[in-house]
């Protein structure tokens, strides 16, 4: 939908809802990868010393730390601007915490001033917003409140057997439902015409739904599933992890 930082090319087959969500997960991925994943990186691109500087998602699931569009006004919103210059001035997790924050903001503008210019009807923004809503904020994986993927039915965060869930699913043990959508429960549990993709385990790094036969490996701490391709875990590796701590609670430390 866009190639830049801040700039859209107007792709004239590209304007329903599901192109737009398309477009706002590789923006989320890359952002979820800066301030998980590849936060060293990102930490280090920071420099307070530096002009103002911004943290963008692209569409195809990368991230840049940069100067904002020279255009006034943008042709994209911007995100946060001078996120750089807090860096040494907070303790690192409340800084990232604050960053999500402003990015879930971000992520939510560009995808909206998307359905503004492909002139979206009260059902298709309806349905952009079920489809951002289903996946977990940009914040809730930085600070490790994903609890949904876990939960069973009735809310709880353990199995019958009051254990924790397997390290990763297989035929016999695939990821539980997350709950569904606020906006369902708030209609009487009615879905949306039988599609089931918010119900899916979604993973909480790239925030894709598991599919049969992948990979996956679940945090101790936080119980969140990911691709154990976006943790860089694989099966042979997680065999020798008693308790697996994924990088957002990794990274949950006051800088030294």
């Amino acid at each position: 939908m866009d190639g830049g930082y801040g700039s859209v090319t107007i792709v004239h087959d590209a304007r329903s809802p599901e192109d737009v969500f398309q477009d706002f997960c590789g923006r989320r991925s890359g952002i979820v990868k800066a301030l998980t994943i590849e936060v060293e990186k990102f930490y280090k691109q920071c420099d307070p010393e530096k002009e103002n500087l911004c943290l963008y998602g692209l569409p195809n699931g990368t991230w840049a730390v940069t100067l904002p569009a020279d255009e006034v006004p943008p042709e994209l919103p911007e995100p946060a601007l001078g996120i750089n210059f807090a860096r040494d001035g907070m303790q690192e997790k409340d800084w990232l915490s604050l960053i999500a924050v402003h990015s879930d903001s971000w992520l939510l503008s560009v995808a909206f001033y998307f359905g503004a210019r492909f002139g979206f009807d009260k059902k298709a923004r309806e349905r952009l917003f079920m489809m951002t809503s289903s996946l977990p904020t940009v914040f809730e994986v930085v600070s490790g409140g994903v609890n949904t993927q876990s939960k069973t039915a009735n809310g709880s965060s353990k199995n019958k057997s009051g254990s924790k869930p397997p390290k990763w699913p297989n035929s016999d043990s695939k990821p539980q439902k997350q709950v569904q959508a606020k906006y369902e429960e708030e209609n009487g549990g009615r879905g949306n015409g039988g599609d089931e993709d918010q119900a899916e385990t979604i993973c909480g790094a790239c925030g894709e739904a598991y599919a049969n036969g992948e990979f996956w490996i679940c945090c101790d701490i936080c119980e969140t599933w990911f691709h154990g391709k976006c943790v860089r875990i694989t099966p042979a590796k997680a065999e020798h992890i008693k308790h697996y701590k994924c990088p957002g609670c990794s990274n949950k430390r006051t800088r030294e």
